[in-house]
């Protein structure tokens, strides 16, 4: 049994992790920078450790420092929550050899993941849509690279294998452009994840962006919980996230998703994942698999009654899913918006001081958030904040319950981008639903001229 997990995280999915373990009867171990000495989970955790300075190469990506603190403590496992280490092979496989349980799949299946170029070979193999493109890694011969262009079609992107996030990636136009931008991309990656190696697709130009949340234990079981689209983005991050997709039919939810399984016992996946696609003309194209949670599971969690975080910890403890897929069922509709500490307008982070805060209430309102009055938001990490997420019977109900949300909500001292999602929640092509990936960078464009 799980009778006491580190959380290797900070922030609001920290808080998260430690409700979830208390409703479990397991006891919790915050593991924190001398920055974060004050966190809500912090305060509220059986036993805390500091494991570090500000700097997050110090504390939170300091893998002897949160094994250490597992071993003084006497815990047993290690729940990573999502960023710094929690996609990290080298670090789910140290936590396993010292002896501790990883909260999350195999290093095996990370790695796997991890790589562009492997992960569609195996997706392809598991009978999953992808986009079209060069079918491995790009080699040197130019010839055959101008051949590969031709035969995809342009445009075209060019990945780095171990890029995520937006990074690592160029789309090139046309032909004449092709090698150069092989080149540039390859030097990049290679200075930023130390792999230079480089593949190339088909680039859609108006997709959006659709996701399958998926569940597996250790006994060769897996379910999908719906999908979310995750459309409204800025600078390839997510802004609002929503479930289920807007438009989305139950038979094209069944068709992606039993592959999505199928792709999961193929790969002896355990734990939460997330299959992420574009979604262009009711066509699916697989783009990559982050193995953990998401910062966007809780609409997943409004939709099907799966506390997601939750099942973490029993597959963790080996026993098998709670649930068969004959008792998921999509019920309703849930909005997140993503609360950042930043400026508005110019999206500068805006640590600081939080001098007045009132969260957010009401039916069908779900604030995640470790802020509260008087917190220091430091400069040092991610600038998000909060979650707010509404549910409805209907989009339209869960909307109105966000602009109310949104409304109400009141954090001062800092800027923080609540005005941008009220733009966005009261957009009339956002409120039709099936926005593209590139919508709210023109509309903030458009909104700057």
């Amino acid at each position: 049994m799980l009778d006491k997990v580190v959380i290797a995280n900070r922030g609001e999915i920290a808080l998260r992790i430690l409700r979830a373990c208390r409703e479990l009867g397991i006891k919790t171990v915050a593991v924190h920078s001398t920055a974060d000495a004050s966190l809500m989970h912090v305060r509220l955790a059986d036993e805390s450790v500091c494991i570090g300075p500000p700097s997050a190469l110090e504390s939170y990506l300091n893998i002897p420092a949160i094994i250490a603190a597992a071993e003084v403590t006497d815990a047993v496992a290690i729940h990573p929550g999502y960023g710094f280490l929690a996609e990290s092979a080298d670090f789910a496989e140290q936590v396993e050899r010292s002896g501790f349980e990883f909260i999350g799949p195999t290093a095996a299946a990370i790695r796997l993941m991890g790589d562009k170029v492997s992960a569609i070979a195996a997706m392809k193999k598991a009978g999953v849509p992808c986009v079209p493109g060069s079918d491995g890694a790009l080699g040197t011969d130019e010839k055959t690279n101008l051949a590969i262009g031709k035969r995809i079609a342009y445009p075209v992107i060019i990945k780095a294998s171990g890029g995520g996030g937006g990074r690592g990636m160029r789309v090139v136009h046309h032909e004449k452009d092709l090698i150069d931008s092989i080149a540039l991309t390859k030097a990049e990656a290679k200075a930023a994840f130390n792999n230079d190696v480089v593949y190339m697709e088909k680039f859609l130009t108006t997709p959006r962006h659709v996701e399958i949340q998926i569940m597996a234990d250790k006994h060769g079981n897996a379910i999908y919980l719906g999908e979310r689209d995750c459309s409204m983005q800025r600078r390839h991050q997510k802004v609002v996230e929503e479930a289920p997709a807007p438009g989305m039919t139950e038979e094209k939810r069944r068709f992606i998703g039993e592959r999505c399984v199928q792709a999961c016992i193929d790969m002896g996946y355990r734990g939460a994942g997330t299959f992420e696609f574009l979604y262009e003309k009711g066509e699916f194209y697989f783009i990559e698999m982050n193995t953990r949670v998401q910062v966007e599971h809780p609409v997943s969690e409004l939709i099907t009654g799966v506390d997601i975080i939750k099942e973490q910890l029993r597959v963790a403890e080996g026993q098998p899913l709670s649930y068969r897929q004959e008792d998921i069922q999509i019920r309703g509709h849930s909005i997140e918006c993503r609360i950042n500490a930043e400026d508005p307008v110019t999206f500068i982070p805006s640590p600081g001081t939080i001098t007045r805060y009132h969260a957010p209430g009401g039916p069908g309102v779900r604030w995640d958030s470790h802020i509260y009055s008087g917190y220091k938001v430091p400069p040092y990490y991610d600038s998000m904040i909060g979650k707010l997420i509404t549910y409805g019977e209907t989009r339209e109900v869960a909307m109105a319950r966000m602009q109310m949300a949104l409304d109400e909500v009141v954090i001062d001292g800092i800027k923080t981008n609540i005005e941008l999602q009220r733009r966005i929640m009261a957009d009339e092509n956002f409120q039709k639903g099936g926005t593209n990936i590139h919508y709210l960078e023109h509309k903030l464009e458009l909104e700057a001229q």
